[in-house]
């Protein structure tokens, strides 16, 4: 019997709990797969080897773990792989497919757009666009941002999308927002490239609120959050997955 395990990140915020938590419902109504759970790399339960250990009891022979992380960084290729492997000791007779993060899909360069636009703002040639990422210590995360800005300013024609980030790597938050200060934009989109709400979207908005200016507007889109293209992407990687576990 097959079985779905959906990877989410986990945070102290309960909202953004019950933002992964309701989007998986939303997922499992459209995958036909009977068994179906949703476990966290951290900071809540059930954790990756509970999930395993339910969809197990619960039946499946066959696991499909799809991680519900933005990009490859440690916990895709370290953490997730170890609590598999753990969990395939547990369970030998189970086999464990893992998918991949989102990544530098197009799919999450179409949902940054919708979350612009609907901030009802013109995004024209006066506009600047600051995509901000978590960080990582993982050098395959900055490079994976920026793949995305490129994308998206040639998606959207805008003269400048420019990165920053949250944690580890620069540029920091604090430079990404004053380079834009300094520059001659009119509109700055400032795009929080987070799955969920919680305490790193408070830093942001603490952090705009003393860049303001009076020559220039800042706009603070909404996170990327569990938009409906997201949910296609799920259910296309699961059907992908699947496929390729059945035909090996």
């Amino acid at each position: 019997m097959e079985a779905v395990l959906y990877v989410s990140h986990g945070s102290r915020v309960p909202r953004a709990r019950q933002e992964a938590a309701a989007f998986v419902e939303k997922c499992k109504s459209s995958i036909d797969v009977p068994i179906q759970e949703l476990c966290f790399l951290e900071l809540v339960k059930p954790d990756i080897i509970t999930g395993i250990d339910i969809c197990v009891q619960k039946g499946a022979t066959r696991i499909i773990v799809l991680p519900l992380l933005l990009l490859s960084a440690g916990h895709a290729k370290h953490d997730i792989p170890e609590a598999l492997r753990q969990a395939k000791q547990r369970h030998p007779h189970v086999e464990i497919v893992c998918g991949k993060p989102f990544g530098v899909h197009e799919t999450m360069i179409d949902i940054v757009i919708a979350r612009i636009h609907e901030q009802g703002v013109p995004l024209d040639g006066k506009s600047m666009i600051l995509l901000i990422g978590r960080g990582s210590s993982d050098p395959d995360t900055k490079r994976d941002i920026e793949k995305i800005a490129n994308r998206l300013q040639s998606k959207t024609d805008v003269p400048c999308v420019d990165v920053c980030f949250l944690a580890a790597i620069r540029p920091t938050l604090e430079e990404g927002l004053d380079k834009a200060r300094r520059s001659s934009y009119k509109n700055i989109f400032v795009v929080p490239y987070l799955l969920f709400t919680g305490v790193l979207m408070k830093t942001i908005e603490r952090k705009l609120h003393s860049f303001q200016s009076l020559h220039q507007q800042w706009i603070l889109c909404h996170y990327l959050g569990y938009h409906p293209f997201l949910q296609q992407l799920v259910k296309k990687n699961i059907e992908t997955l699947l496929r390729a576990a059945k035909g090996a």
